[in-house]
């Protein structure tokens, strides 16, 4: 099976008649619908989707098969998600959220921080999710050009320059 990448989630249904919240995760939130037949992260459903209507936050949106709110209610929280091939390739500066994950983060000395874990973004921008050594708690990291100068995916690592006292 290709490798896939979640393109967006559902939020459950929109109104009495099948429709279904969309969040969608791609650049353009619109395009999710280029991308589709979707599936859910096992495989085991498929889904085609029009988008309906903007909503605050994402879309309302019909899926092939999904015709009762019911139907629709059951779906959320459903990733979905669409093979790499399928989406489009993106420019040098600009990385899918799975190719972070598990990278290992290095100081601009070269010591370890620790491995990303998430990537989260909560409306201003992005942050990484890092599992530090020894301690019992996560750190966020804002993954900007300035804390995050460089990511090399061919050798799984992350060079970091983090805030001061953001590690203590």
């Amino acid at each position: 099976m290709d490798e896939m990448i979640c393109v967006g989630v559902l939020g459950g249904a929109f109104g009495v008649n099948g429709e279904v919240r969309l969040k969608s995760y791609t650049a353009d939130p619109e395009a999710i619908a280029d991308y589709a037949p979707l599936t859910s992260e096992d495989g085991s459903r498929s889904f085609d989707l029009q988008i309906t209507r903007p909503l605050k936050g994402g879309f309302a949106a019909r899926l092939s098969d999904v015709r009762t709110k019911e139907e629709a209610d059951a779906l959320k929280g459903l990733q979905l998600f669409a093979p790499r091939d399928r989406l489009p390739d993106l420019p040098d500066d600009e990385y899918y959220y799975t190719d972070l994950i598990g990278l290992t983060v290095l100081d601009t000395g070269g010591a370890e921080i620790g491995k990303v874990k998430a990537v989260l973004n909560h409306g201003a921008s992005d942050l990484l999710e890092l599992i530090v050594p020894g301690a019992s708690s996560t750190v966020l990291l804002p993954f900007t050009r300035a804390v995050v100068p460089t990511v090399d995916l061919a050798s799984g690592r992350i060079i970091a320059d983090p805030p001061e006292g953001l590690l203590e």
